[in-house]
């Protein structure tokens, strides 16, 4: 007979969990350009399926190569960076790869496409188109996630189709807030964590991430981190679904009142 198999907790599906980094926008470096050292762009904004829209600094080689390229455009891999909302020892919790073909288009396409990001994501250094920067499209071909769940290889079009997390935009000031407000909501939490971690001398629990099907925690311990994924009872849709599961989680209803009362007000603030 087989040993019992442990149930993993649910999460949000590969999609959904790339969707997400995307929405977030994170850190962006561009990769296998020639370059010795991955290409940072000034400003970099992601669509639903996965393409991007980067400005590049004038003078940077990229620019050189795409005019140089068969058929003007160069292919490329854009890495973006999803990091933890607290100050971790390893702060990143998520990468998602973009291959793709990257082009140039005309003046007037590209400040329709600055003013399209402006609507959403408005940034300074837009202002620095065609004064000292150029911006680039990157059409997607496949993209591959990697983070605590696991690893996938997505297309395009299922990017588009998943929804991000409803929490995505909302976790940093959260899990922030709730780490240095309330850390005895992080005491409570310890019961949920496995035997061993929970009898691990100096452990310190740390926010990692909070989604529709859970709460992610990193265990940091003098032999390493280990990330542990919380389920709620119930997936959550609203920020009311969430006070509710997050206090049922921590059980003390003084603790859950005051630490849950805390994602409407930062609701509020976010909207």
């Amino acid at each position: 007979m087989g040993g019992t198999r442990l149930r993993r907790p649910p999460a949000p599906t590969d999609a959904e969990r790339a969707r997400s980094v995307a929405t977030r926008g994170g850190t962006a470096a561009l990769v296998g350009t020639g370059s010795p050292e991955p290409v940072v762009p000034l400003v970099h904004h992601l669509h639903a399926d996965g393409s991007a829209v980067l400005l590049l600094a004038d003078d940077s080689p990229v620019l050189a190569r795409i005019r140089e390229a068969e058929n003007a455009e160069l292919p490329v891999m854009l890495e973006i960076t999803d990091s933890a909302p607290v100050d971790l020892r390893e702060p990143v919790r998520a990468l998602l790869w973009i291959t793709g073909w990257l082009r140039e288009p005309d003046a007037e396409a590209a400040r329709r496409a600055a003013l399209q990001i402006a609507d959403v994501a408005p940034h300074h250094g837009l202002l620095d188109l065609g004064h000292g920067a150029t911006l680039v499209r990157l059409s997607p071909s496949s993209a591959v996630l990697a983070d605590a769940e696991g690893s996938a290889a997505l297309a395009p079009v299922e990017l588009a189709a998943a929804r991000p997390d409803p929490f995505c935009r909302l976790e940093d000031q959260w899990l922030s807030h709730l780490e240095e407000s309330h850390p005895d909501v992080f005491d409570a939490l310890a019961r949920h964590l496995p035997p061993t971690l929970r009898a691990t001398e100096g452990a310190r629990i740390r926010p990692l991430g909070v989604d529709r099907c859970g709460l992610r925690l990193r265990v940091e311990t003098p032999q390493g981190d280990h990330d542990v994924r919380l389920a709620w009872q119930h997936d959550v849709g609203t920020v009311e679904e969430l006070r509710r599961e997050l206090g049922l989680m921590v059980g003390c209803p003084f603790r859950a009142t005051a630490a849950a009362g805390e994602v409407g007000h930062v609701a509020d603030e976010q909207d």
